[in-house]
């Protein structure tokens, strides 16, 4: 997949996830982009992980299950940069 369609699937994925994520989450448009970038390698990874039972780093494709997979990977990433956060301000 080409950059240009990393950067439309993270943003789309990372704003959605954003969305629906109950907490406020600060950052702008950049870190809403790397969530979903990230996002969806989590998402694809885990996606082919329960599919065929073997660890590999794949991304999600720029496609509607592609993104529903994005968006649940990048709600997954929000969760865990939140915990990473708050143990680190303690």
């Amino acid at each position: 997949m080409n950059i240009l369609a990393w950067i439309v699937l993270g943003l789309l994925a990372g704003a959605i996830a954003k969305a629906i994520y109950p907490r406020y989450q600060g950052g702008g448009i950049v870190s809403t982009m790397i969530l979903g970038i990230v996002g969806a390698f989590l998402g694809g990874t885990l996606f082919t992980l329960l599919r065929t039972g073997t660890l590999t780093l794949t991304a999600a494709s720029l496609s509607i299950p592609g993104l529903i997979v994005s968006v649940v990977g990048a709600i997954i990433a929000i969760y865990l940069w939140g915990v990473f956060r708050s143990r680190s301000s303690v």
